[in-house]
């Protein structure tokens, strides 16, 4: 009996779609989606659709630490062509608002 072959995944156009979704993610302590914080540190899409995604909180006691890694995963998952997601919640390094995009340091007025 012969395996299904797994259909391959234009990797670029999966990885814009996700940081398309991850744009509509906020944080609920800065009104400032996730990508545009600098909270992704990292993001991992393979040949087969399966993505990992290491990203971090703008600190420990964040509220939303124990959901939103879930919520994330669940909402990739659910972008065709994904066939797999796990992210990884890491605190090294440390976030901090260096990380925010020029156009969030320019709406927050930090310049």
């Amino acid at each position: 009996m012969t395996e299904p072959v797994q259909q391959q995944v234009d990797r670029e156009d999966l990885a814009r779609r996700i940081v398309a979704v991850l744009r509509n993610v906020y944080d609920p302590e800065i009104p400032v989606n996730i990508v545009d914080l600098g909270l992704v540190y990292a993001l991992n899409v393979d040949k087969n659709g399966v993505v990992e995604i290491r990203m971090t909180l703008t600190s420990p006691g964040c509220p939303v630490s124990g959901v939103l890694p879930g919520h994330i995963e669940q909402l990739v998952r659910s972008i065709e062509g994904v066939s797999s997601a796990r992210v990884e919640l890491v605190w090294d390094p440390p976030w901090g608002m260096e990380q925010l995009s020029p156009e969030v340091r320019l709406e927050l007025g930090l310049f």
